[in-house]
């Protein structure tokens, strides 16, 4: 299942160019592959000095993790008549590895990566992945809040 920008722009909170990802690749309830080529983009909002550092991959895992939420959510919303869940929060990394020092420079589309290994409602923890091509960019381990109040 291919789903747009489009979609992805109605269903997490980040819009415009802000929003880091094109397309949602394939996904199940565990999972989540999202395909993006905007940072290529010179006008990125994230780029620092014309640079586009490896670091702000974190925050196209985060994306890539409330896709996932959202899509889960939409599943659970409509097999239970229910609303989807509050917004999420970044709460933490764990074991983040950086395999490059820019994104900017690379040619090919980024391949984001999400998997929750475990979820109440409340939290999620996430594996993620950043990839460009077979080279491996960044990975961790995210977890998520929602709901902080």
């Amino acid at each position: 299942m291919h789903l747009d920008r489009a979609w992805i722009e109605r269903n997490i909170p980040h819009r415009d160019r802000m929003c880091l990802l094109d397309e949602i690749v394939e996904w199940d309830a565990q999972h989540v592959r999202c395909r993006s080529g905007t940072h290529r983009a010179t006008d990125n909002p994230l780029r620092s000095q014309g640079r586009l550092s490896v670091a702000c991959g974190i925050e196209y895992a985060a994306q890539a993790m409330a896709v996932h939420g959202a899509l889960a959510a939409g599943a659970r919303a409509r097999a239970l008549a229910e609303a989807p869940p509050a917004a999420g929060f970044l709460a933490g990394l764990r074991d983040v590895r950086l395999h490059v020092l820019r994104f900017d420079d690379l040619q090919a589309d980024l391949i984001c990566d999400a998997l929750l290994l475990a979820g109440d409602g409340r939290t999620a923890l996430y594996e993620f992945a950043v990839a460009c091509g077979v080279q491996s960019l960044l990975r961790g381990r995210a977890t998520v809040v929602f709901d902080a109040k």
